[in-house]
Formats: structure tokens, C-alpha cells, sequence
């Protein structure tokens, strides 16, 4: 579906991806950001004129302070959300911020973006940490998440074939303990 200015429109799924995924931002990463912001702007506005011998045109310096305040506030809300984004995905959170910080250009962010390791969850049944690629709890076996019965490969909730394999999910005969997404078809 698109939109009238040509994009395209963001679907239900997305639009509440991207609102879960903005909640983590922290407050003091939200007020950190709107401060580098506006100190960047005092710089580009009030402490670089006075300093040097000619002017800049006025073009030149709002887009130059525009610009660097928009990335210095980024950049800050960028490394409270790493802050807690580490924090869900059970890894070290000061290392992280060290690498953001030390290393130049968003070097260290991309990094983290590149090496993160996979979402934490807790199962319902025995409240153990399990990985979210995981389809059963390694330690109770209880069924996290739909899979193929043949292949174990992911699968949605109405899907009645496997997509890798093509089993039929209507003749499996699964144990009463791994029935937990029949329910929901």
C-alpha cells in the first residue's frame, strides 16, 4: 500500500515494532540528546563566530549547525539505547558504551549492531533464560514457538505446510506438553 507523497506506508507489525523498540530509549538519553542538540547549536551560533576572522554564510552555518546537532543528539540516543538493549539481551552493558565511545564515527555502535547477541526470553513453564531463536526450552522441552515436527524450521501460527520441507502440520501427532500454539489456531 502506498501513501500519497510515493512511500510506503508502515504496516500494524512495524509501527508497533518500532514503538516497542523506541520505548527503551532511556529519559536521561532523551534529555542528554535534546542538550547536545542545543550545545551544538550555541557552538555553531555563539562560540565559531566569535572566533574567527571572517563569516561564514549564513546558508553554510545553519546548515553546519544543523546538521552536527542533529548528529550529536542521535548519537546520544543511540548509546542509551545500547544501554539498554544490553540489558535485555544479557550482555555486558560498560563494555558496549566503552567501544561506542572510544571508537570513532559510530564505529563502536556499528558494532554493537553487527555483534549483539540474540533476545533473552524467560519459558512460561520452568522460567529458564532461553535464547529467542530457541524453539523448545533446553531444559523442560516446553514449546516456545511454532516449528516444523520433520525439519524444526520456523513457522508461523496458520501455516499448515512446512515452507522447507512441506510436511503437513495436520498429521503430526505431537505430546500434550508441546500443544502450546494449538490453541491459538
Amino acid at each position: 500500500m502506498r501513501n500519497p507523497l510515493g512511500g510506503r506506508d508502515l504496516s500494524e507489525e512495524q509501527r508497533q515494532t518500532l514503538a516497542s523498540e523506541l520505548k527503551l530509549l532511556p529519559r536521561w538519553s532523551i534529555a542528554a540528546a535534546a542538550f547536545a542538540f542545543v550545545a551544538m547549536l550555541y557552538v555553531f551560533w555563539v562560540i565559531v563566530p566569535a572566533h574567527r576572522h571572517h563569516q561564514l554564510p549564513f546558508g553554510l552555518r545553519l546548515y553546519f549547525a544543523l546538521s552536527w546537532s542533529a548528529l550529536s543528539a542521535l548519537y546520544t540516543l543511540m548509546v542509551g539505547y545500547i544501554v539498554r538493549d544490553t540489558q535485555r539481551r544479557a550482555m555486558r552493558a560498560r563494555l558496549w558504551i566503552l567501544i561506542c565511545l572510544v571508537l570513532p564515527g559510530g564505529i563502536g555502535a556499528v558494532l554493537y549492531f553487527l555483534l549483539r547477541a540474540p533476545l533473552i526470553s524467560l519459558c512460561p513453564a520452568c522460567s529458564t533464560r532461553v535464547q529467542a531463536p530457541y524453539h523448545f526450552c533446553p531444559q523442560c522441552a516446553y514449546q516456545l514457538s511454532p516449528s516444523c515436527a520433520r525439519c524444526y524450521s520456523s513457522m508461523g501460527l496458520a501455516d499448515r505446510f512446512c515452507v522447507d520441507c512441506g510436511f503437513d502440520r495436520a498429521a503430526e501427532q505431537l505430546p500434550q506438553r508441546l500443544y502450546a500454539f494449538r490453541e491459538e489456531q
